[in-house]
């Protein structure tokens, strides 16, 4: 009986031993806007469970927190914002965080605001200060795992490399060298890397209203300057720009600022740089791409 113990107890802690060990938690990340989290999702991979807090659909500069939002971060391990300018709703909603663990970043620190305008994305160079912050986080919370966030951050990089390429052949072959746009300015950062005037119907918020002058002054650039295009925004109602393309006889074309995507685009997995691709095609024909 002892020796048929003895085998038993033998083959209970092979079992055991052999067991594969329960793999690590991974890290719960919340973020704000589309563009940090398509670069949490990518440089995070396998290792993180990120959920963006915007639902699909809503534009950004409206949005008001709920309280199950405060409920969701307070269960995450990181909170990644853009910065104090294009979420200031931010500050109030972590007041109400009691998880002393979480992570708060601000994947803007760092980047040169200009003229107040928190659309800091649409310049490369400035996203990927977005992306080495965001990486940074996870690498600091998560030290195990530190090699595969630079590697994924360092593969972002030279996306965003490749892309701020495409943008500067194709851009810089284009007749045309005015954005006309029928939204609020959210191209600034753009049009100033690729050396191309932006004239915008709105402030640096959706719901500032353009006066009739504003309305009368692009009008009258389009014919002056003979444009034939002008860009209406994602998400919000493309009126201003249809009112102004009713007016000029010019055609429309979508500018996708990627603040947010609808639900059909975050269940196709549709990434950040769709977005600027599809972009990049709508500039090179409303700014008359020559070959």
């Amino acid at each position: 009986m002892i020796r048929r113990a003895a085998v038993f107890t033998v083959l209970f802690f092979l079992a055991v031993s052999c067991r594969p060990a329960a793999a690590a938690p991974k890290l719960k990340v919340i973020t704000t806007l589309f563009p940090i989290y398509d670069m949490a999702r990518q440089i995070g991979a396998d290792q993180a469970d990120v959920s963006l807090l915007l639902p699909p659909g809503v534009e950004p500069h409206s949005f008001e927190p709920k309280f199950g939002d405060i409920v969701r971060i307070n269960r995450a391990d990181i909170f990644i914002y853009t910065g104090p300018l294009m979420e200031p709703w931010a500050a109030d909603l972590l007041k109400g965080i009691t998880n002393k663990n979480l992570v708060v970043i601000e994947a803007g620190r760092g980047v040169k605001i200009v003229g107040r305008d928190p659309h800091i994305w649409m310049d490369f160079d400035n996203a990927k200060i977005m992306a080495g912050n965001i990486a940074g986080a996870f690498e600091a919370k998560d030290e195990v795992n530190r090699r595969t966030y630079e590697q994924n951050a360092a593969a972002y990089d030279q996306k965003l490399s490749a892309l701020d390429g495409a943008f500067r052949r194709g851009l810089g072959q284009c007749r045309v060298r005015q954005i006309v746009y029928g939204g609020h300015y959210a191209f600034g950062y753009l049009a100033r890397r690729y050396g191309l005037q932006y004239l915008a119907a709105q402030g640096l918020s959706p719901d500032a209203e353009p006066t009739a002058g504003d309305l009368a002054r692009l009008v009258k650039q389009i014919r002056r300057e003979k444009i034939k295009y002008i860009f209406y925004e994602e998400l919000t109602s493309p009126k201003i720009a249809e009112t102004i393309a009713n007016e000029t006889g010019v055609r429309l074309l979508l500018l996708n600022g990627g603040h947010n995507v609808t639900r059909d685009q975050l269940k196709n997995g549709t990434t950040f740089f769709d977005i600027l691709r599809g972009d990049l095609d709508n500039l090179k024909v409303g700014l008359e791409y020559r070959e």
